[in-house]
């Protein structure tokens, strides 16, 4: 029987083949997909690991409630869910399964992007009411087109490669990563490249301090070409009130974003479900809730991942 001192707690969706690892090293899982973060705060006393991912977050306080836990596992990408700086201070792993979803959130980008490029949402939508509009509907294709990726981990480089065969020029840019681009992508320097020559721009950050709110006013007003803007990472990295300024302008010319900077819709401000009600109304904007990375492939994918990395350096 496993003893408490073995315990994990399991607060996310999570494919079968972690739990089963973790059972067969020798933990007993704790499966609280939903959990609240009163519950979290008991169930952490006698746990040695955590799985989390956007639900709950693993701060100074939760991790002072738990004295035995020894690491957290983060399905995903996107470590500001956790107190990294203190939870390594008290000798606490911290393990991420970015390589999980990379490829389930680069396909969802480039579906977002086909679909509003080629207005199918919108044509579907009018279909469905009776409406055959062939000329309204009249799409615009990738090929010639340039795209600025900006952050160039796990995510964008597996965007790069779905969009390596539409014959776009793919500029790149990576304040931390300097090496390791494929010849078919333009590695800029600065930001500048992307200001002038991108059709569309593509956001793959992490949220922590130098990207909040990276696309801001300043950012607009420095794009020179009408563009297109897409969001798969985290939605405080857009600025939504720059996003809708952007639109009614028509310097944004579409917009593709899963990620709000509020989420989910019930625990928004008032002010921010009438910015997601505006953008979402137009017929140039496709929105999604925070699926990018949600694949049924993904679940396994990340989870075998973590388990991978859980036990093997355990």
């Amino acid at each position: 029987m496993s003893q408490p001192a073995n315990k994990v707690l399991i607060a996310a969706p999570v494919h079968p083949v972690l739990t089963e690892g973790l059972q067969n090293a020798g933990y007993s899982c704790l499966l609280h997909e939903k959990i609240s973060r009163q519950q979290a705060m008991e169930l952490v006393r006698d746990v040695v690991g955590v799985v989390t991912s956007t639900r709950l977050q693993l701060d100074k306080e939760l991790i002072d409630a738990a004295p035995h836990l020894q690491w957290i596992g983060r399905m995903g990408s996107g470590m500001e869910v956790i107190d990294v700086p203190y939870a390594e201070s008290r000798g606490i792993r911290c393990i991420g399964s970015p390589e999980g979803n990379a490829n389930a959130v680069a396909e969802h980008a480039l579906g977002m992007l086909l679909s509003l490029n080629k207005r199918i949402v919108q044509a579907h939508n009018e279909v469905k009411q009776g409406l055959w509009l062939r000329d309204e509907n009249r799409g615009t294709e990738l090929e010639g087109k340039t795209i600025g990726i900006i952050g160039f981990g796990h995510t964008g480089r597996a965007f790069a490669k779905k969009l390596m065969g539409f014959d776009m020029q793919i500029l790149a840019y990576d304040k931390y990563n300097q090496q390791g681009f494929p010849d078919y992508v333009t590695r800029c320097e600065t930001l500048e490249p992307i200001y002038q020559k991108a059709d569309i721009i593509s956001f793959h950050v992490p949220l922590q301090a130098d990207t909040m709110h990276y696309f801001n006013e300043s950012f607009l007003e420095k794009v020179k070409k009408q563009f297109i803007l897409i969001n798969t990472s985290r939605g405080a990295v857009v600025d939504n009130e720059i996003l809708w300024l952007g639109m009614q302008q028509n310097k944004i010319c579409g917009a593709c974003i899963d990620v709000w900077e509020e989420e989910p819709i019930t625990t928004m401000s008032m002010h921010q479900q009438t910015l997601l009600k505006n953008i979402a109304s137009l017929s140039n904007a496709v929105l999604t809730p925070h699926i990018a990375g949600y694949s049924h492939e993904a679940i396994y994918k990340m989870s075998k991942i973590l388990l991978d990395k859980i036990v093997i350096h355990a």
